[in-house]
């Protein structure tokens, strides 16, 4: 096991990739209702589902399970191409796309905006694996090629149709065409305060393309049809559960020590590697025991609070949370988002009085607080208190956003956290010092 900690980067993320698939597959095939394993994956291929859309309601488990694992094998053989380097932007956009399998993501509707980047690397003449990272972020409109494909500009779904073949693949080059392009201008926007920096170029993107094909023309959103009371805790748990602690095992079998990873843990998180910081195995000690504090965190809500539903989506918001594990995110510095939505949450609570819908435990707060997390820098930078402060702003914003989507952009609590960093940042930087800043100011 030792031996893994020599290992290039793109090799273990690689292997790392692999075996999340293989996590999937085993899954699938271990759900008690695996007997209707294809037909729940045939159901998910041809459906039509804004974001946030339990999977487990139309696929089943195993069907969920099964569909996802095909995802994560073709974006694994994505960085298979020639000229593809995994690093950690591609752990961000691979645990991005595994935890949206289970509410939007499938392997017919991820590929019109794969086309689109193949479409840019013929134009400029690159390897296509050199885009392979800008591939992963343009599943983030896999619910709008899906409702092209098999919807719009209907009221009810109609099936395939060659016309919504001809939307959802010019959409699609579109969209594929632009990313690359734009991937590199995002981080000046936020200044490397949001981890999930493609959510600023597809949150731009979808809002043009819903005012365009939507809006422009009269086109009615699709309804959200599908139950999100599809629910299964013990298969929440024990899949995420099992994960984790492997995660944890095998990084102790490396030789990861609990010093290392709390050197990590010290991190501010803005603009950092940790495998090029700290080596394989403190990296994937920080999946294990970060995925595993996001799964206690929500069953803690649901001790306290209740009301949480162990749907695909929340089984979805973990992995997605848990997206930033390379990227600079870490417990010690996402608890002050969590703690922000908790003061946001129980203060409008005690405002507006017992009818304020917006607890911890309700699913559209318990998705804003998954991509929260991408601001964990400003709380690893600033402090805590700053953190929380950029978590209550989010809280109130992420509610907001949809409307200039319309449901439609997966990345719509990153691209909130985006817009944040934008007005807050540079409050922050006026008036504020970092943390390192203090500390010197102190020694002198």
């Amino acid at each position: 096991m030792k031996r893994l900690n020599q290992c290039s980067k793109h090799d273990f993320i690689r292997l790392f990739f692999a075996l999340i698939t293989l996590a999937m597959f085993v899954a699938a095939v271990l759900c008690p209702d695996r007997a209707e394993m294809l037909t729940g994956t045939k159901a998910l291929l041809t459906s039509t589902c804004k974001a946030a859309t339990n999977a487990f309601a139309i696929g089943g488990f195993a069907g969920t399970f099964f569909s996802g694992a095909l995802v994560c094998l073709a974006c694994t053989l994505l960085f298979c191409l020639p000229g593809a380097k995994a690093g950690a932007p591609s752990v961000l956009g691979f645990l991005l796309t595994m935890g949206f399998i289970f509410w939007g993501i499938t392997i017919v509707n991820m590929w019109f905006g794969i086309l689109g980047v193949l479409l840019y690397c013929l134009v400029k003449k690159e390897a296509p694996g050199k885009q392979a990272n800008a591939m992963l972020f343009t599943t983030a409109l896999c619910p709008l090629y899906a409702d092209l494909l098999f919807r719009y500009p209907n009221a009810d779904p109609q099936g395939f149709t060659w016309v919504g073949l001809a939307y959802a693949v010019v959409v699609g080059l579109v969209v594929g065409f632009l990313v690359p392009a734009s991937l590199s201008h995002s981080p000046k926007t936020h200044k490397g305060f949001s981890l999930y920096s493609a959510a600023m170029t597809l949150g731009m993107i979808s809002f043009f393309l819903y005012a365009i094909l939507f809006v422009g023309k009269g086109v009615a959103k699709p309804s959200d049809s599908f139950s999100n009371d599809v629910v299964s805790r013990g298969i929440y748990n024990i899949f995420a559960i099992a994960v984790f602690g492997i995660c944890v095992i095998v990084s102790l079998l490396m030789g990861t020590k609990p010093k290392d990873y709390w050197k990590l843990m010290k991190h501010s998180g803005h603009g950092v590697d940790f495998i090029d910081a700290f080596g394989n195995g403190v990296f994937l000690m920080n999946v294990g025991i970060y995925g595993l504090f996001i799964v206690a965190y929500y069953n803690l809500i649901n001790l306290v609070g209740g009301g949480v539903k162990y749907n695909a989506v929340a089984l979805g918001c973990v992995f997605c949370m848990l997206a930033g594990c390379c990227s600079g995110s870490h417990p010690r510095n996402v608890w002050p988002s969590m703690l922000g939505y908790a003061i946001a949450s129980f203060g409008m609570r005690a405002l507006m009085g017992p009818e304020y819908a917006w607890l911890l435990s309700n699913q559209t707060i318990v998705i804003g607080l998954c991509f929260c997390s991408a601001l964990s820098p400003i709380a690893g930078t600033y402090g805590w208190f700053w953190g929380a402060v950029a978590a209550i702003l989010h809280f109130f914003l992420v509610r907001c956003v949809p409307d200039l989507h319309g449901g439609f952009l997966l990345y719509n609590g990153g691209f909130t956290a985006c817009l944040v960093c934008v007005t807050f940042i540079p409050v922050l930087e006026h008036f504020c010092k970092t943390k390192a800043e203090r500390s010197e100011a102190k020694k002198n």
